[in-house]
């Protein structure tokens, strides 16, 4: 087995071993898009590992997320510039944090600036979001934290969608759907956050008001996927939509999420539509 094709085995597991969401969808991809989506949902886990990380203070954080976005905006990714930034914390980040220059590799080199580019901003906005303490005062405190953590991977995937087929979407419905997945994220884990003294629920909004932006923009990424008629795209972005809108009536039912069995359901039904 070449290098570059044990790289990519590689990037499967730690796809299936991070990702509840995006694994089902990303497989389900032919191996063009498998492997240019696989590689930037990894580079954006990568940095997304350090803002959540519960053992680092938050200088730490800042300083690891701003020095990654430097590197990334490099023409060529230094990983030996990397693999030195992150050594004195090797014992605390995660193999998906380390392995960020292998990510970058398997990604089909006409697209890479365009994954870089996103999680470049993607690591400054968060290293940001880590200064202000996650302090969420009003709804475009929201809409700012959640462009960072989520509404740029819509961006990315455009991106990516218009290099492998010239398919265009509209980028602030790309920014929603995002946002709508973000969104259900928050109600999920909620008191989890709280757990640890976050929360991102504006001034005056109550949960009611987390899952109305939630549906708002859910109904964003319905509107987005209207302009996609390559099915192997399509197939990727109902997947994650239709399991986010579950939840969302899940929770709204008092369940805490949804069953094994409806998950399987859901991806079934779509796939075999």
């Amino acid at each position: 087995m070449s290098n570059q094709a044990k790289l990519q085995k590689e990037a499967m597991h730690m796809l299936k071993l991070t990702s509840r969401t995006f694994y089902i969808p990303i497989k389900l991809l032919n191996q063009t898009l498998r492997l240019t989506v696989g590689s930037a949902y990894l580079c954006m886990r990568a940095i997304d590992e350090i803002e959540d990380h519960d053992q680092l203070d938050a200088e730490t954080k800042q300083y690891l997320l701003r020095s990654t976005s430097e590197l990334l905006k490099h023409e060529q990714f230094d990983g030996t510039a990397y693999q030195k930034l992150v050594k004195p914390y090797a014992s605390l980040l995660p193999e998906v944090t380390k392995r960020l220059g292998d990510w970058i590799s398997i990604c089909p080199e006409e697209i890479a600036g365009k994954i870089k580019e996103s999680t470049s901003i993607m690591a400054e906005g968060m290293a940001d979001w880590v200064e202000k303490d996650w302090v969420v005062n009003t709804k475009e405190d929201l809409d700012d934290y959640t462009y960072y953590v989520a509404g740029l991977v819509g961006v990315m995937l455009s991106d990516i969608w218009e290099w492998y087929d010239n398919t265009k979407t509209d980028r602030d419905l790309a920014i929603g759907y995002g946002r709508g997945l973000q969104a259900v994220n928050m109600l999920r884990n909620q008191e989890e956050d709280a757990d640890r003294g976050v929360s991102f629920i504006p001034e005056g909004w109550d949960r009611n008001d987390l899952f109305a932006y939630a549906t708002d923009n859910l109904s964003k990424a319905d509107e987005y996927i209207k302009d996609i008629n390559t099915r192997n795209i399509l197939l990727f972005c109902r997947i994650p939509l239709a399991l986010a809108k579950r939840t969302l009536k899940a929770m709204k039912s008092g369940k805490e999420k949804m069953s094994r069995d409806e998950v399987e359901e859901t991806v079934d039904g779509i796939i075999n539509e």
